[in-house]
């Protein structure tokens, strides 16, 4: 992999103008002479004073044509995660052949979009010009569950990835970026096409638990049967059924996993969509999910912990490898939930460190967010507790 395809840095202090351009300048220094394509900043809100002036000499001391991000209390650089920092991740790329175009949308889009055909229109993207997508969008004021179902409706299968913002959680603001200007609320796309794909990672965190099984009555969010049987009865017999240590392990920490493609001929991680387990009622026998699942679907009960999450990474990490085969990786963008890092691993830096042990050295930058965006088969989603990881590939 050559590392002269891009660069990533994270700026700890505060805001100083002859210092982030000196910043700026060394970091596009570091591709020698490819040109930038493409910058990605993600910004502590400490910067929110001080964004627009940050993107402005960013742009024109790093040489950038097209630069896009957020905001985030959590930032992602090289092989390192800063938990609660307070400064500014940057990542250059040179994307050798690739056509980019960013596009800002915001809630009116969606009410608009309920026509597929729209996105085209707003973004100025066939579906046939691009060959994925990375977004970043504002979790508070705009419903991205609607957004990414009239996204699915127009762009997939072509993949999408990235996450939510994150920011002042108790004034419910954050910020978006493109190029020069701020947004506190909608999002903002990266289409990229021409001679670079996207190709990624969403690790949901869970392993499988017990057999899969069909759903055979189901009513909204509601599962009454599965396998012609009481919903709460399979539950309880798969949670029985592993060893003590396993049960403990599980004990606050089950979720169900929806098979997204039922044309496989077996099922493995990454062929599920996972989601919560809202509750179970053992008289009624019927099971809550966060999902709309429907009868004659595939699913699997998942656990959810340390173990689960590194065993997960780990192994989808090592077949996005396979897949990709000796194709050039220019760079990375990696994004977390907040509910990762320490919190859950016990220790710094696991997913980045993970994700540059497999394909690095290489620039990848990134941020936690309040939920992330990535496929499921041929299909995005909203995701919880996932590391989503976008590849830019030679296509």
């Amino acid at each position: 992999m050559n590392s002269h395809y891009s660069s990533a840095a994270y700026w700890p202090g505060d805001f100083d103008e002859d210092g982030l351009r000196g910043w700026a300048e060394g970091l596009r220094a570091q591709l020698g002479a490819n040109p930038v394509s493409l910058g990605l900043v993600f910004m502590s809100p400490r910067f929110f004073p001080n964004a627009q002036a940050t993107l402005d000499i960013l742009r024109v001391h790093a040489r950038i044509p097209l630069l896009a991000g957020c905001s985030s209390t959590s930032l992602v650089a090289g092989e390192k995660e800063f938990e609660d920092a307070s400064g500014i991740v940057l990542a250059l790329y040179s994307l050798p052949g690739a056509e980019l175009k960013g596009f800002r949308f915001s809630q009116e889009h969606i009410g608009d979009a309920e026509n597929p055909a729209n996105w085209p229109l707003e973004s100025g993207v066939s579906p046939q010009s691009t060959n994925g997508w990375l977004a970043f969008a504002d979790p508070f004021h705009m419903d991205a569950e609607s957004w990414i179902r009239s996204w699915n409706g127009a762009y997939a299968p072509l993949p999408t990835f990235g996450g939510l913002a994150s920011g002042i959680y108790t004034d419910q603001v954050t910020q978006v970026y493109l190029n020069g200007e701020v947004f506190e609320e909608g999002g903002v796309a990266i289409s990229v096409g021409g001679d670079v794909k996207l190709s990624g990672v969403i690790s949901q965190g869970c392993t499988p638990i017990g057999e899969t099984w069909t759903l055979t009555h189901v009513e909204q969010n509601l599962i009454h049967q599965i396998a012609n049987r009481p919903a709460y009865a399979v539950l309880s017999e798969t949670v029985q059924q592993l060893s003590p240590a396993d049960q403990q392990k599980a004990r606050g920490n089950l979720f169900i996993g929806l098979v997204m493609n039922e044309y496989l001929e077996d099922f493995h991680r990454g062929d599920f969509l996972v989601r919560n387990l809202i509750g179970g009622d053992p008289n009624s026998g019927v099971l809550a999910v966060a999902a709309l699942p429907r009868a004659g679907q595939t699913i699997q009960f998942q656990r959810r912990d340390a173990v689960a999450a590194n065993e997960d990474m780990g192994e989808l990490l090592g077949r996005a490898k396979e897949k990709i085969g000796g194709s050039t990786i220019y760079g990375g963008c990696l994004c977390c939930c907040n509910g990762r890092g320490k919190n859950l691993f016990g220790q710094p830096n696991h997913d980045a460190e993970l994700v540059q042990k497999e394909f690095g050295p290489m620039g990848l930058v990134g941020f936690y967010g309040n939920g992330e965006i990535g496929p499921v088969g041929d299909k995005n989603y909203l995701h919880g507790f996932t590391a989503s990881l976008a590849l830019f590939v030679k296509k």
